[in-house]
């Protein structure tokens, strides 16, 4: 039995049992990846996976427990490797963060000049995606630290701490007849065509929630993935923008009114995410202290390195 073996394992059920893929991840031959499958399986004498023909339909019970123990093995060959790495390189190398375009354009820059400031030799590479894609990120060992909405909290193998609270807001042209109507009733903006974030980002699950806890049917017409698309289509007259009001930085030739809208919606939170029982290097921890140094460096320690439950350790299964 050999890592690769384990590895091939592990690639076969993240890809879906499809073998052309397990080799195009491991840069090796489709041919290879079958040959040590069944190596593996005339040395431990039990089928590993459920077969149609040539095709890998899926694992058997045996194989199911193999996998567990693969992933563990793996894991621990990877903190292993990930050891040295973090007490050698204690200024330099590359800190990940996963985040939403709108904390990448209107949050983290302050942060990030502090943090440049401090670790000048470490290289930063800031990934944009949707609070799912960023979850994803941080469970494959992708990304460092993960900045997003509540979905952080809610998954077990990742440690979530507060950054701030923010509302959303409405945005019209100065000459929109909302200016004159403050302040704006729920009943009242779902009489006009709507411009806010699409499905799954940015809060839009609070938008929606407070029309339907209303009994109101809100006439959205463009769903957008940021808050520049918004905020372009307002100025074009094309509906009412709801947006997060740290990006209501309106320029001097915006011809756009701000309108506060914290009574209508429910505040919205910003997580900082880590994934649990993964060794991290020092600048990690200030980067999260940056963020908000309200936060003890100690409980950042002890969340993101504690167990899942008393039984499971937390395990990073990426090398």
């Amino acid at each position: 039995m050999n890592f690769q073996q384990l590895k091939i394992i592990r690639e076969a059920a993240r890809c879906e049992f499809n073998l052309t893929e397990v080799a195009n991840t491991l840069f090796t031959s489709q041919s290879g990846v079958s040959r040590h499958i069944r190596d593996l399986e005339d040395e431990l004498g039990v089928e590993i996976f459920i077969r149609r023909g040539k095709r890998l339909l899926g694992m058997t019970e045996p194989g199911k427990a193999l996998l567990t123990i693969a992933e563990r093995i793996l894991d621990e060959a990877g903190k292993v490797r990930r050891l040295a790495d973090v007490f050698t390189n204690e200024t330099s190398g590359i800190l990940t963060i996963a985040t939403t375009h709108t904390q990448a354009r209107y949050s983290l820059p302050r942060v990030i000049k502090a943090f440049r400031q401090l670790y000048p030799n470490v290289r930063l590479e800031l990934n944009q995606g949707s609070p799912q894609e960023i979850v994803a990120m941080l469970l494959a060992g992708e990304a460092d630290v993960g900045i997003a909405s509540e979905l952080l909290v809610n998954n077990p193998s990742l440690a979530a701490f507060p950054w701030f609270s923010w509302h959303h807001a409405l945005l019209v042209p100065s000459d929109h007849e909302l200016v004159q109507q403050q302040p704006v009733s729920l009943g009242t903006l779902s009489r006009y065509p709507l411009i806010t974030y699409r499905q799954g980002i940015t809060g839009r699950s609070r938008v929606d929630r407070a029309f339907q806890a209303a009994g109101l049917k809100p006439d959205i017409v463009l769903s957008a993935q940021d808050s520049d698309v918004v905020k372009t289509y307002v100025e074009l007259g094309l509906g009412v923008g709801i947006l997060a009001d740290q990006a209501c930085d309106i320029q001097p030739e915006e011809s756009l009114v701000r309108i506060d809208a914290r009574h209508l919606f429910d505040a919205n939170t910003v997580w900082l995410g880590l994934k649990r029982g993964q060794l991290q290097r020092n600048y990690v921890w200030q980067f999260m202290e940056l963020c908000n140094a309200n936060l003890s460096l100690e409980e950042i320690k002890r969340q993101a390195l504690s167990y899942q439950s008393e039984e499971e350790p937390a395990i990073d299964f990426q090398i």
